[in-house]
């Protein structure tokens, strides 16, 4: 049914609104900021709805998307006392609205108190109440239903028996129709909440990075047609975004040489993330790359083996940028009439300048840099990793996103934000479709526990998407430098059956690439950020077979698609973690035991309850190997496990039902 705005049904302090509305879930700090879903999902929506006395409620969630009229709305159930449950689903990519409506339901109070009647007398004047009501109803409805409602109310003044009239009142039908036509002059209305809904893409994903400078020939830097030749791979191994670093041009003033080095060679090609020299800037693409044709053809060969180009946006520049000429006011200037560098110390960008955002020019700063986003847009980018969010203010992305999303509404935005926990959820809170996490440095099983049940079981999870990256250019962990091939395979099942959203450095983690630059740095050594390099994915122990059915379990399941349903189970050995996800109508199981030692076999029992599985503890039960494609036999809660890390340092187990058949055999799903 669809209602025009209710809040003007009754003024806000008419005292004949007796219900009251609370504890609105979800709620994103009292409803300023939207919460998150994507096309296709269910909106679940709880709220406590009570009122004073004894009398009955009706209650129903009401939704529309934003702009539009009327308002339409689904029955909420009550769940318990005072709690009430309903849902509604999100289609297209926008804003909606919802809310919660409720009201003191006369015909519901009049027929609760019928059945518990006794007198002659008392039940006489209750079937002529409930003939008034059933009349009141018919003079608001449709002519069909209130021929029906009338007739009815001829029904009950004719009942000889108070049970004649309870079987009537009792009707599905009659439920129905009051229901419809209710009065609810007095309804008490919620404030309006509002969810972001995206593609499907924001919630299910799967990102590989490359330098396309390092897709030519050994020695020769690439081109975008090079880094076309590589699509086939990439599709191949199952990864359906492909994540560019900055293709602009790269300053030559203060440009970094191999390893950050201070002084860079004639040959070195500097950082990609130092944007801008003569031939150009944020808008341009880099001479050696090819030109802006060449990357639109690049879009689109990606577009055609189903991979979409993800596009890096770091605001900031480099000396020679043309910004810095054009418009010193952008920039913050030192005592001895330089530009103020990027620097975290000890760690210094002599190559980096960043932009001043308490400029008095902040305007047109803020105009142009939007203007850079809706560039690269038209040329087919539909999804940007922002590089360093954190460091710029949370009312401009505020603002830019926005922006951007009125004009490209599908527009998805991955947050690099290794920063305070609470700025790194604000920035999702504004906007950020997804965000990097602290997964890299989640190595215990505690740690781990721990941070991916905030992740998915907390209000996070309404707002924040997590995108887990076992490694980046800026990261090689001490798990990795020291852990050898099967600590890559290890954290490359954690991130990939955690998240429904994670991603690789792609050609070192191919290559179990683990050389740091020094002992105790993450950085790696001759990194690609500062040189060309050459992978060579076919090496004999090259991960990408490994890789390919990661990515081919979690395209096939479901319950690896979504953040939600993740439980972790206990398993009596620290360094294994057992965990199930489950898909949301519960037909796809999926349980993932890993061993966190990458040196050692680790063994244990694992306690799995099959009941919150939608097993059946007095049968057996299969649970499929997805990995070494072995199948067992489970039974009861406690299953033993053994994990060689030289094989495998995991087992990715899909659970399947015993089902008697027709032909009286059983099978599994």
């Amino acid at each position: 049914m669809s209602r025009r705005d209710p809040l003007m049904a009754v003024a806000p302090n008419d005292g004949r609104r007796r219900a009251v509305i609370s504890s609105i879930e979800p709620c994103i700090d009292s409803g300023l900021y939207p919460i998150k879903r994507v096309c296709g999902e269910q909106v679940i929506v709880t709220a406590k709805v009570f009122c004073d006395g004894h009398d009955q409620l009706r209650s129903v969630l009401c939704f529309r998307q934003l702009g539009q009229p009327d308002w339409r709305e689904l029955p909420m159930m009550q769940v318990s006392e005072d709690s009430w449950r309903g849902s509604f689903p999100v289609l297209e990519v926008g804003y909606y609205e919802y809310t919660v409506c409720a009201w003191v339901d006369r015909f519901l109070s009049w027929r609760h108190g019928l059945a518990r009647r006794t007198e002659a007398a008392d039940i006489q004047v209750a079937l002529q109440i409930g003939a008034e009501l059933f009349h009141s109803a018919a003079m608001r409805a449709a002519p069909a239903d209130a021929v029906r409602l009338n007739g009815w109310v001829k029904s009950l003044h004719d009942a000889a028996q108070p049970a004649d009239a309870i079987d009537l009142v009792t009707q599905p039908a009659a439920d129905e129709l009051m229901a419809r036509y209710a009065d609810r002059q007095c309804a008490t209305w919620a404030p309006a909440l509002r969810v972001w809904v995206d593609v499907d893409k924001a919630a299910f994903s799967s990102w590989y990075e490359l330098f396309p400078r390092s897709c030519g020939q050994p020695g020769e830097h690439g081109t975008f047609l090079d880094c076309a030749a590589q699509l086939a791979h990439i599709a191949a191994l199952g990864f359906n975004v492909v994540y560019l670093p900055p293709i602009h041009p790269i300053g030559r003033v203060q440009r970094k040489g191999k390893n950050n080095s201070v002084v860079a060679g004639a040959d070195d090609p500097g950082s990609p993330w130092a944007i801008g020299a003569a031939e150009g800037g944020h808008k341009s693409v880099h001479p050696q790359l090819g030109t802006l044709d060449d990357f639109r053809r690049l879009i689109a060969a990606a577009k055609a083996v189903g991979i979409d180009i993800a596009l890096d946006i770091a605001l900031q520049c480099a000396p020679d940028h043309p910004y810095v000429s054009a418009h010193p006011e952008w920039f913050r200037w030192r005592p001895d009439n330089t530009v103020q560098y990027a620097e975290n110390p000890p760690k210094k960008y002599q190559d980096l300048y960043p932009f001043d955002f308490e400029t008095e020019a902040w305007q047109a700063l803020w105009d142009e840099l939007l203007s850079i986003f809706t560039f690269w847009a038209e040329q087919g980018v539909r999804i940007f990793r922002v590089d360093n969010p954190h460091t710029k203010p949370i009312p401009f992305w505020t603002w830019l996103i926005a922006e951007v999303k009125k004009r490209y509404p599908e527009t998805l935005f991955l947050a690099e934000a290794f920063t305070r926990p609470t700025i790194m959820l604000q920035l999702a809170k504004i906007g950020f479709s997804q965000s990097y996490t602290y997964f890299a440095w989640r190595n215990t099983k505690p740690e781990i526990t721990a941070y991916f049940t905030q992740l998915t079981q907390t209000e996070v999870h309404d707002y924040f998407r997590p995108n887990a990256w076992p490694n980046t250019p800026d990261i090689l962990t001490e798990y990795l430098q020291f852990g050898g091939r099967p600590a890559f395979m290890a954290r490359l099942v954690l991130a990939a059956t955690l998240c429904a959203n994670y991603g690789i450095y792609g050609p070192p983690y191919e290559t179990c690439e683990a050389t740091s630059l020094e002992p105790g740095s993450e950085e790696y050594r001759d990194s690609e950020k500062y040189q060309l390099r050459h992978w060579d994915l076919d090496q004999r122990d090259s991960l990408s077979d490994f890789i390919t059915r990661i990515n081919r379990i979690r395209r096939d399941n479901p319950a690896l698609q979504r953040d939600a349903g993740l439980h972790f189970y206990p398993i009596d050995n620290p360094l294994l973690l057992a965990y199930a996800k489950s898909s949301e109508d519960g037909s796809n199981v999926i349980v993932v035991v890993v061993n966190l030692d990458p040196h050692h076999v680790q063994s244990g029992w694992l306690d799995l309850p099959p009941e919150p599985l939608g097993l059946s503890t007095d049968h057996a039960f299969q649970v499929h190997d997805l990995l070494s494609d072995v199948r067992l036999l489970w039974q009861g809660n406690r299953n033993w496990i053994a994990i060689d890390p030289q094989a495998a340092p995991a087992q990715i187990f899909r659970l399947r039902r015993r089902v008697r058949s027709e032909r009286d055999f059983d099978y599994f799903l």
